[in-house]
């Protein structure tokens, strides 16, 4: 049962307890407040009404642009709705083609088809439905033939040591297998060598039989278990790089995007053995190219060939309209300032895990708060609950939504929770800005595990295996493929996420992520998706009510030292001189600069507030000033080849996809041996962090 009061839910006892715990950036009996009523919207979400909203959610595939993605927007919006909040929906035309037809063919030797499709599961209900068919997203339309090669993951450093070799994929068909980078590069670097196709391909030693048993008697990925996914390495629509596709907006050509023009198709391992286990040629370029099938492995060319046809709906259907979804509370005294949590809600497959898990859980954070809200609470600030739209395909809905509203997203948003594969198992980690880590750790204190075994954060730091008692676990850095991106690498808004995992990922982006393999070997009860939508909602709650927006800079400051070794071995590597210091000396100057500007802050914010709440005019102004220091490690031109991507200090890796690059500016400048550049690019950084500080000198000249 749903509380129906705060004043029911704790007594003076908690109240007495909550007042002995400070919170930053709260006065004491805004502090006593807030926990309580904490306490009282981390008790609302439930395991039942998670099982329920995810069971629905995944009933069937709901790929972006099908009328069962519009259904799953109706279905968000109508829960808001009925739980009394304000909704909203936009709507974007995006360039999204959806394929007519896949099918791929052994040529030779021995002519064999391919059956591309996931057979159906007996027992498992969505694996019965028409599936979307087995093809990348954004993989270009061709019928292409040609000798097949094996290039290991298909890294920049795998077709080096294949090129070492003598072997060459111009004009043949390239088969990587999937992992160590994102697929959009795979694709590109196919592509940039000339290859006509290519396969990925899911190996069994990645996550299929050589990591346990398979789906249906297992968690991992049987032999037919495919992994789609988008091959587009941008964010948004393709078509409006760096601007919103709304009515109106000006479109370049798909044949002038980014996208890639060869033919992608991914398959499962029992398909890609059909095309593997006759290859001969050169010796594997070394023995970690041997993969998890039952033969030795050769990267060719030859003698086997490949043929492989994409067709995509005709070109006056390849616009579709996506849609962002939105509940909303206003803020009661500052309406202006925002605080948003949100997930993608589109998948490639009924996607129990990717993203039903995390849509379940913000819109059970939702439902949570408007409860609240009946008892007469009010948010001081607008809280926004979204569920974005094509993040599948390249961070689209959210990508779209942050081009569209940049104005008011740069001047009054607060912060951006991302949930994605938000729910699998108990296991819990979390990551984002250092400004924001230590809310989470603190929430994580204050909401039980359901299993009794104590908060998230003692089992999480347990799990950590920290002796020291002034170690935290590790948190990961926000590199980018999640819809945080915009908000973060785009404009530099502070962003954190969080998740529950499990067994591991051999249903990821499969027809087999269903309902049936989350009851049976993920959240099997569903009470870790009720637990992250706790979370969330007492993250929203302690970002909304905070007198003073509650970053930490000081922790922020620490946490870039952590950086500056790679750069000085990237110097020492190059045979730069330093001038008898180290390369980063002025980088760290200005971080310790930040640093002493960070604790300053503290000591005004906590003397002011200890003292009584100042006028809202002034925690107005200061927190302007507040919102304003991540942005200060943005440049309006963005990063070298990449003016998107604006932020200074984490961004995902140009030549990776999934992993970070930190001081990216810096980095890629070493990267490209680009001396005069690189020492640019530090002067400038160094220049961000003074930046910054002065933005904190400016707050606290604000507060007093």
């Amino acid at each position: 049962m749903r509380r129906l009061a705060l004043a029911l839910v704790l007594g003076s006892s908690t109240a007495a307890l909550a007042a002995q715990q400070p919170l930053p950036g709260y006065t004491r009996d805004a502090a006593v407040a807030e926990r309580t009523a904490e306490a009282d919207v981390t008790k609302r979400p439930t395991a039942a009404a998670a099982r329920t909203i995810a069971r629905d959610l995944s009933k069937e595939p709901h790929v972006a642009g099908t009328p069962a993605q519009a259904r799953t927007r109706d279905y968000a919006i109508n829960l808001m709705k009925s739980w009394g909040l304000e909704t909203e929906v936009r709507t974007y035309d995006i360039w999204l083609p959806h394929p007519v037809r896949v099918r791929a063919w052994r040529v030779s030797p021995n002519q064999k088809a391919l059956a591309l499709d996931e057979p159906k599961i007996p027992g498992d209900p969505a694996t019965q439905l028409p599936q979307y068919p087995t093809v990348n997203g954004y993989s270009g339309a061709g019928d292409v033939t040609g000798d097949v090669v094996y290039v290991n993951y298909g890294l920049i450093e795998d077709y080096v040591q294949l090129e070492a070799t003598g072997v060459s994929v111009r004009g043949k068909i390239a088969v990587a297998r999937y992992g160590r980078s994102f697929r959009g590069i795979k694709a590109r670097e196919a592509q940039k060598r000339g290859a006509v196709g290519l396969i990925i391909y899911s190996d069994p030693q990645d996550d299929g039989f050589a990591r346990g048993d398979v789906y249906p008697d297992g968690p991992w990925r049987p032999a037919t278990g495919v992994q789609r996914g988008s091959v587009f390495n941008g964010a948004g629509d393709p078509t409006t790089p760096g601007w919103p596709s709304t009515p109106g907006a000006k479109h370049i050509t798909p044949e002038e995007s980014d996208a890639p023009k060869i033919p992608v198709i991914p398959m499962g391992y029992g398909n890609a053995a059909e095309l593997l286990k006759g290859l001969k040629g050169a010796t594997l370029p070394a023995q970690s190219w041997q993969g998890g099938l039952p033969f030795r492995y050769h990267v060719g060319p030859g003698p086997v060939k490949a043929r492989l046809e994409v067709v995509n709906d005709a070109p006056d259907k390849q616009r579709k309209n996506v849609y962002d979804t939105f509940g909303i509370v206003r803020g009661s005294e500052f309406p202006d300032e925002i605080v948003m949590i949100g997930g993608h809600r589109d998948g490639w497959g009924p996607g129990a895990e990717d993203n039903v898990s995390g849509i379940v859980a913000v819109l059970e954070s939702a439902h949570a708060v408007a409860d609240l809200v009946k008892t007469g609470w009010r948010p001081k600030r607008t809280l926004m609950f979204a569920t974005w739209d094509a993040e599948e395909w390249g961070l689209i809905g959210s990508s779209e939504y942050v081009e569209d509203d940049s104005l008011r997203l740069t001047k009054g948003a607060v912060a951006y929770f991302n949930l994605d594969n938000a729910a699998s198992g108990p296991n819990f980690s979390g990551g984002g800005s250092p400004s924001l880590r230590g809310t989470l750790r603190d929430v994580a204190k204050n909401v039980q595990r359901p299993d009794g075994t104590g908060s998230v954060y003692d089992v999480w730091r347990k799990n950590a295996n920290l002796t020291n008692a002034s170690d935290e676990p590790a948190m990961g850095d926000p590199g980018g493929g999640s819809d945080f991106a915009g908000f973060y690498n785009h404009l530099g808004i502070p962003i954190i996420d969080w998740n529950f995992f499990g067994v591991g990922g051999g249903i990821y982006h499969s027809a087999y992520d269903t309902h049936e393999w989350m009851s049976r070997f993920g959240d099997t009860s569903f009470v870790f998706h009720a637990t992250s939508a706790r979370i969330g909602a007492a993250m929203m709650l302690r970002l909304a009510q905070a007198d003073l927006h509650p970053y930490d800079y000081v922790e922020y400051a620490r946490t870039m030292r952590r950086y500056y070794g790679p750069i000085d071995k990237g110097f020492a590597a190059k045979g730069w001189k330093a001038d008898g210091t180290m390369p980063t000396s002025g980088l760290a100057g200005a971080v310790d600069r930040f640093e002493v500007a960070a604790a300053a802050w503290n000591a005004t914010r906590d003397s002011v507030l200890a003292a009584g709440r100042p006028g809202s005019a002034v925690l107005a102004a200061t927190n302007a000033r507040l919102r304003e220091v991540e942005k200060a490690l943005t440049r309006a031109e963005g990063l070298v080849g990449r003016p998107w991507y604006r932020n200074l200090i984490y961004v995902a890796d140009v030549d990776n996809g999934y992993a970070n690059m930190v001081f990216p500016s810096v980095n890629e400048a070493i990267r490209a041996a680009d001396e005069a550049r690189t020492r640019r690019e530090l002067a400038d950084l160094a220049s961000r962090f003074d930046a910054a500080s002065s933005r904190l000198a400016e707050a606290r000249a604000a507060l007093r």
